[in-house]
């Protein structure tokens, strides 16, 4: 799935992708620990996982009062830096080290700085390697702010680790499967994968999640020398963002989660429906839209019915595609559709391709050159947070519902690729983190942002959390995804007082596209 544009590569690497193509398209250590952070206030029999993490030490007390990030330039004004923490978040005085990576846009009026913001895109993928990249669209915070960003433990510069194989990809799979024995085939190569993997990952292996990550982020905040943390998460981030809210909620101080993908609703279905209903209501979309505009390539045409027409011949046998050399399945089709009908930029191509497609040349459906996904811990620490919970009998039972109730075009395709074999099923069991509710002690108010087009991180599932955190406001904004740095205006002045000040947008408050 390509990094840029491929919908599928959107759920192993869930927000930095989607921020790059956004891009493309538009006090002391010391004083810190004068206030030392709550132990963690999740129980360990509230944690379902195989190698149960607990922490009962304050991260005060690991992260010495000394360990202020030395800071280096590397390059296009950025400055670089990395800090030593446990490998094992519930065990940290036993066991190895590992270094989070970092990178800083320093403040530019130092004297005025209102302190540290701490910064994550999402992925969960590397971004200190990006920010030279996607530093303009940050810099308006430099004016408040040291903007620091962190690459999550185990990717990139946080100790990254790099396997010897690919993981397989659920677009390139042979989906979708005929009976149990096809789906589980995608079982089966998950698990040669993390075989090979294994011996990479090290000290590693089971200690991705996010109540690890979280317990990164506090050892972050100390060593920044800031008594609350100021965060701002955006799609995978978000994740992190609530897992932090769970456990050192006394030691926010500003949270603005962007493009909220929901880890508290147990639920597989009621998880995922959001994010079905929004891709299905965007085909919709698309095609009312070809009804209406004379160029598009099915202008005239009733675009749902051409869409069945094409899925049906890609049933049958995939669909030639000259071009390419190769030829497109209902996989390589609607992962290529969900991909573009999210974005009103994209629908003319979309139209293009089925249009071609309905007349027997698929070719602008299957990219060159398609990137696999990252031989680094992406998926491991993604179904770590939402591990496996489905044989291919709970998925079919959801697909059947998703068609019959929401999605019966193109939104069921969520089903098979986030519940089961196609994405997590054959990976191990350890250090699980599944969803849980948000019972935060001493959180602020929160603000929470996110676009009514947005397939992936739909906004029921921001309404969702919010409504878990008290005196908290969520924006919706008529958008997609990662909505402060694809530039909305509205947005960001929003974000811009509430990051500031603490003042959240009115009730009833909205942002145009």
């Amino acid at each position: 799935m390509n990094r840029l544009t491929g919908g599928g590569r959107r759920l192993t690497s869930l927000g930095l992708a989607v921020v790059l193509t956004a891009l493309a398209a538009t006090g002391t250590a010391a004083a810190a620990a004068a206030h030392p952070a709550p132990a963690s206030d999740i129980p360990a029999s509230d944690i379902p996982a195989f190698d149960t993490p607990t922490s009962d030490t304050p991260v005060t007390e690991v992260v010495a009062a000394g360990s202020e990030v030395s800071w280096q330039p590397c390059g296009d004004g950025v400055l670089c830096g990395s800090l030593p923490v446990p490998a094992d978040w519930s065990t940290p005085w036993r066991g190895e080290r590992i270094s989070l990576g970092l990178g800083k846009l320093p403040a530019r009026h130092q004297p005025a700085r209102q302190g540290t913001l701490l910064v994550n895109l999402g992925g969960p993928g590397p971004v200190v390697a990006y920010l030279p990249m996607i530093r303009d669209r940050l810099a308006a915070l430099t004016e408040w702010f040291d903007v620091v960003v962190f690459d999550p433990r185990g990717i990139g510069a946080s100790s990254g680790v790099t396997c010897p194989s690919r993981p397989p990809s659920p677009q390139l799979a042979a989906w979708p499967p005929r009976d149990a024995k096809a789906y589980n085939a995608m079982a089966e190569a998950n698990r040669r994968y993390a075989a090979d993997c294994e011996a990479a990952i090290g000290s590693l292996t089971g200690k991705l999640n996010s109540w690890q990550v979280a317990h990164d982020m506090d050892a972050l905040r100390v060593a920044l020398g800031e008594r609350g943390l100021r965060y701002f998460g955006s799609s995978y981030g978000t994740v992190h963002g609530q897992a932090y809210a769970r456990l050192f909620g006394r030691n926010v101080a500003r949270m603005y989660l962007d493009s909220v993908l929901d880890h508290t609703e147990r639920d597989r279905y009621d998880w995922l429906e959001p994010m079905a209903e929004t891709l299905e209501r965007r085909l919709h979309d698309f095609a009312r839209w070809c009804g209406q505009t004379a160029t598009c390539a099915l202008h005239g045409q009733d675009a749902l019915a051409v869409w069945d027409r094409v899925l049906a011949a890609a049933e049958r046998a995939p669909i030639p595609a000259p071009g390419s050399g190769s030829a497109a399945t209902v996989s390589i089709i609607v992962h290529r559709a969900g991909a573009w009908v999210e974005s009103a930029t994209r629908w003319p191509t979309l139209a293009t391709a089925l249009a071609e497609a309905a007349a027997g040349d698929a070719s602008r459906f299957v990219p060159r050159g398609l990137e696999p996904d990252p031989a680094d811990l992406s998926r491991f620490a993604f179904c770590a947070d939402f591990p496996d919970g489905g044989d291919y009998a709970e998925v079919r039972r959801i697909e059947d519902r998703m068609r019959e109730r929401v999605a019966p075009r193109l939104g069921w395709l969520r089903a098979s690729v986030l519940v089961g074999q196609l994405f997590c099923g054959g990976l191990p069991r350890v250090g699980e983190y599944a969803p849980r509710r948000v019972r935060a002690t001493g959180l602020p108010p929160v603000l929470l942002v996110s676009g009514r087009a947005d397939t992936t991180t739909p906004l029921r599932h921001a309404e969702r959390v919010g409504a878990q955190l008290p005196r908290s406001r969520v924006l919706p904004v008529d958008g997609s995804h990662a909505l402060y740095v694809s530039g909305n205006a509205c947005v960001r002045d929003h974000v811009h007082r509430y990051l500031t000040t603490g003042v959240l947008p009115l009730p009833g408050a909205h942002c145009p596209a």
